[in-house]
């Protein structure tokens, strides 16, 4: 069996297009980029703060509870 195949096959999976960023799922306000990735959040550019990507904010969340 050939295991290379077998891994590249479960991770190369074709991607499906990136959705365009220019304006949100609702066609408003364009969306803010993570400040750790550059990639879209769920939170409009108007937003205060350091906006998080689902992935990094679950990350940082870890981060937090983890650190006593």
């Amino acid at each position: 069996m050939d295991e290379t195949r077998d891994r590249d096959s479960v991770y190369c999976a074709p991607q499906a297009p990136e959705p365009s960023r220019a304006a949100g799922a609702g066609g408003g306000e364009p969306v803010a980029d993570c400040v750790l990735c550059g990639e879209p959040t769920e939170y409009p550019e108007s937003t205060r703060g350091a906006t998080l990507c689902p992935v990094c904010e679950w990350q940082e969340a870890q981060r937090g509870a983890c650190s006593g």
